[in-house]
């Protein structure tokens, strides 16, 4: 997809913001920006969650099985969700959603969503495991419908029956607030994580999905991966003049999303609390958008150790490219690329979350931020 938008390359965030033309849609009242934190099963502990920052809390992941169920939760499982639940003492406003599927867990989603049966049978058991752990509502992670992901089956009709799929959820998770007498406001919260790139929009029917859901969350990460022999920004919030124009950066993610028909207001953009490395890469324009030689490993790097071992220390230099508006580091003896977020980053994200309505930002995860913490100080100043 050719990216409409123009130069993100001013200083300022202010001219920045102006630049970028989003199609405005009709908007409700304002409302509070969300904050959603992905919180996985390990790695953390319930005094280093700040309840007071989040707006909500995506537990990642309940899984399902060949039998059209969620698989049983593991005791450790368990008992993070009993520790999320009560943080609802610090912040009363707080959400806690399970979340379904992930890379790797999506296996049988196009078995739970093939048919009518198969659906409502799914939808009463993830209801009755939202009851049982007294959760805020569904989050679901199906990477991909009518793709290949990691391992997962898939067919052309889960264009259509992930749609139905989210329907049956919505309807089981509304008959279920009736009779919980739950209030409007504190209604049983349907969510997605959505891909970032065009792939996810052509396989799906995000237009009709999107009346099911309360917020679409954009993966706007990843965009640059393990797999690509050649390096590049993997969450970019606009396009770099270098590099290879076809991948979706941020902005023509969300574009692409909006003009499938999901309201501006509801989506959600993904940012990641953590990098990306390539090793043995090409020693030219440092690094960025490089071939990796066959040798080269790939690296998955916590924002925590980064600041530890890898911003402008140990032989790495911090460089920005303005027109994506995001950081990477360059070590010219190792020959070794990281793509990554940092607060400058982050901030020129939130900024223009702010600028075009989106209804906030959700983070993958919780724990690669536990040390520093200062990536999550950015969103919460920046849309509060």
């Amino acid at each position: 997809m050719k990216n409409p938008f123009v130069s993100l390359g001013f200083v300022c965030i202010s001219l920045l913001m102006s630049s970028l033309r989003m199609p405005c849609l009709a908007q409700s009242a304002p409302r509070k920006s969300v904050i959603i934190g992905y919180v996985s099963g390990g790695g953390w502990t319930k005094e280093q969650i700040e309840a007071q920052k989040l707006t909500h809390i995506n537990y990642a992941f309940a899984v399902p099985t060949a039998s059209g169920l969620l698989a049983p939760i593991s005791a450790n499982d368990s008992a993070n969700l009993a520790k999320l639940t009560a943080l609802r003492q610090v912040n009363k406003d707080l959400n806690i959603l399970i979340s379904i599927g992930g890379w790797g867990g999506c296996k049988y989603f196009s078995d739970v969503a093939l048919t009518d049966a198969s659906r409502q049978r799914f939808a009463d058991n993830a209801v009755a495991f939202l009851k049982k752990y007294q959760l805020d509502g569904l989050d679901i992670d199906w990477e991909y419908p009518a793709q290949i992901g990691a391992g997962n089956l898939f067919r052309p009709e889960d264009k259509q029956t992930f749609t139905l799929f989210l329907k049956a959820l919505r309807d089981r998770l509304d008959q279920q607030g009736k009779q919980d007498n739950r209030p409007a406001a504190r209604h049983y919260l349907l969510t997605a994580a959505t891909g970032g790139d065009t792939a996810f929009v052509s396989h799906t029917e995000l237009g009709k999905a999107q009346r099911y859901l309360d917020y679409v969350n954009i993966m706007t990460y990843d965009l640059y991966h393990g797999n690509d022999r050649v390096t590049g920004h993997h969450s970019p919030l606009g396009q770099s003049k270098k590099g290879n124009q076809s991948r979706n950066s941020s902005i023509s993610a969300v574009e692409g999303h909006v003009q499938a028909g999901v309201p501006i207001g509801k989506i959600v953009l993904g940012l990641p609390f953590y990098g990306r490395g390539w090793t043995n890469v090409t020693d030219k324009d440092n690094g960025l958008y490089q071939p990796q030689a066959a040798t080269g490993k790939h690296l998955f790097i916590s924002h925590d150790e980064l600041v530890d071992k890898y911003i402008n220390k140990n032989g790495f230099t911090r460089y920005w490219d303005t027109d994506a508006q995001s950081p990477y580091l360059w070590n010219p003896t190792s020959r070794m690329f990281i793509s990554y977020a940092d607060p400058e980053s982050l901030a020129a994200r939130v900024a223009w979350v702010k600028a075009k309505g989106l209804a906030g930002v959700m983070f993958w995860e919780y724990k690669y931020d536990l040390r520093q913490k200062k990536l999550l100080d950015v969103l919460v100043q920046g849309l509060r």
